[in-house]
């Protein structure tokens, strides 16, 4: 059994069950198996075989998931695009993949026509939703309505063990990494999901985060319909219609980044809906702080959160009663993976220290994507080192720290920006906060503050700085701060502190402190 196996099992045990509804329109197991189908047997018939590469460029909708489960169930490789990307970020990802055909919305003709001169040597078809009529281009309905709905005959058997996915990394650290997953990472994933989201066929999901996402697809939309639930697909998130949604199909679980909850609060909107029917409302895809927490937990909408990354999906989870009793903390581990914070000599950490979170077991990346060097520097003797910094309590605990790439070291001292960015996020002048390192010739680095308030706030230099007086250690508060409008972010909602870095913290000293106009407080 593959992950392709799941439409054909459902429609066989409840073919007339509403898996999905998107803009009001409905589809149930069995009309989702049948489209399956007939995509998988029209891949086939092109020329599509087990291990070949096939992309998609698609927002949330029916097509993204009928794409997905057909080429789990032929055993292609799935490889879901970022369509926030430019031209040439996603000509670098269709390269690197060699993907054979290109599924796409319309609406990125223009996107997708500026580099296919340049993708002619391995893309041999191209397949678009919509109405398009042009020479080069296929149209995904009579594509599929080609070729029958029976589910589809293979050359060779698709295992659990057998490249599902090649998802790329959201480059908040540069260049996007492919990370090569497995069927069996998702049937793992997706058993952890189910086991503490306490999810059962009777949950509705809303899936408002992108599918090309982990958090969206690996997360909120594969373990919904591994139990015969319904997901409710958004195509993009939006502070108001979000919780409209949930009010009108009295949804029980979704999932958002922190910047969605954050201005989903800010701006006020779940105060305007019904939001009962929510008995899980999960925070992943980075730390969310103390001060949105309890935001949430004061309206009675409970927060359950999640920790992972896209090499590993779901590391660690906290519950709702664990989340009022050990805020800041991101859990414990999954029940199938070894997930351990370890410090340089690989060894566990003791409570107070600080080290790598490391895993082993059936959810990690099978590798990335053609880079053998890099997949031998992230997964050593089994482990896969995740590069993020954490420490453990007396009852095994985790408590990010940061990122290791993100810290900085100011004047000897460790400081990691999350700290003093989830201080921030109590001020309610201010919308979003990201602190960054830069360098210092007395120092070495010290931090820069850069702001965005909330519409209609003021605030000074001064003011930003003397509010975390008394609240952090000196070295730890940041001597510069800069405002602005607002932050580059991923798809999935992170802020891209690579980008950050480049734009403001590689200045000459000279031009810092004349940019600052702030005195120093070290």
């Amino acid at each position: 059994m593959n992950v392709g196996d799941w439409t054909a099992k459902q429609s066989a045990v409840i073919p007339n069950k509403v898996a999905l509804i998107s803009d009001g329109n409905e589809m149930t197991y069995k009309e989702l198996n049948n489209r399956v189908n007939h995509l998988a047997n029209a891949l086939i018939s092109y020329g599509i075989r087990k291990g070949d590469r096939v992309a998609a460029l698609l927002y949330n909708s029916f097509e993204f998931v009928e794409v997905y489960f057909s080429l789990a169930k032929i055993g292609a490789i799935f490889v879901p695009l970022n369509f926030r990307l430019a031209g040439l970020e996603l000509k670098y990802m269709l390269t690197d993949s060699e993907s054979k055909i290109l599924i796409f919305d319309e609406s990125f003709l223009e996107v997708i026509d500026s580099i296919r001169p340049s993708l002619s040597t391995f893309i041999i078809h191209y397949i678009a939703l919509g109405s398009l009529r042009l020479p080069w281009v296929k149209n995904y309905e009579e594509f599929i309505l080609e070729f029958p709905d029976e589910e589809p005959t293979l050359n060779e058997v698709v295992r659990l063990e057998d490249p599902q996915m090649i998802m790329y990394t959201s480059g908040t650290t540069g260049v996007p990494k492919g990370a090569l997953l497995s069927h069996l990472k998702t049937f793992y994933n997706t058993f952890n999901a189910v086991l503490y989201f306490n999810m059962t066929s009777k949950d509705i999901m809303l899936v408002v985060m992108p599918l090309f996402h982990s958090g969206g697809l690996n997360i909120s939309l594969i373990p919904i319909l591994y139990v015969g639930g319904t997901a409710i697909i958004q195509k993009s998130f939006d502070p108001d219609r979000t919780p409209s949604l949930i009010e009108k199909y009295r949804i029980t679980m979704t999932m958002m980044v922190p910047t969605m909850l954050n201005f989903m609060i800010k701006q006020g909107s779940i105060d305007k809906y019904d939001l009962s029917s929510l008995k899980t409302l999960l925070s992943g895809g980075e730390p969310i702080s103390i001060s949105l927490v309890k935001a949430y937990q004061d309206k009675n909408i409970p927060i359950r959160q999640v920790f992972g990354q896209t090499e590993t999906s779901i590391q660690l989870w906290l519950s709702e009663e664990d989340s009022l009793r050990k805020i800041g903390s991101v859990g414990k581990p999954v029940f199938h993976s070894d997930v351990q914070v370890v410090n340089k000599n690989c060894k566990k950490i003791v409570p107070g220290e600080v080290g790598e979170i490391v895993l082993k077991g059936p959810t990690q990346m099978l590798s990335y994507w053609k880079d053998p060097r890099l997949t031998a520097e992230t997964i050593k003797d089994g482990w896969l080192h995740t590069g993020d910094l954490a420490t453990v309590d007396e009852e095994g605990f985790v408590f990010m720290i940061d990122r290791e790439k993100d810290m900085y070291i100011s004047g000897g001292e460790n400081v990691y920006p999350a700290e003093v960015e989830n201080v921030y996020g109590s001020n309610p002048k201010i919308l979003e906060v990201a602190v960054i390192g830069i360098p210092d010739e007395k120092w070495g680095e010290v931090g820069k503050a850069l702001i965005v308030l909330k519409e209609g706030e003021t605030m000074t230099e001064e003011e930003a700085i003397n509010f975390l007086q008394g609240k952090l250690a000196r070295y730890k508060i940041p001597k510069y701060v800069e405002f602005t409008e607002e932050f580059p972010k991923t798809a999935s909602g992170k802020v891209k502190k690579s980008e950050l870095r480049e734009k403001y913290g590689y200045k000459t000293v000279d031009e810092r402190i004349k940019t600052a106009q702030i005195k120093s407080v070290q």
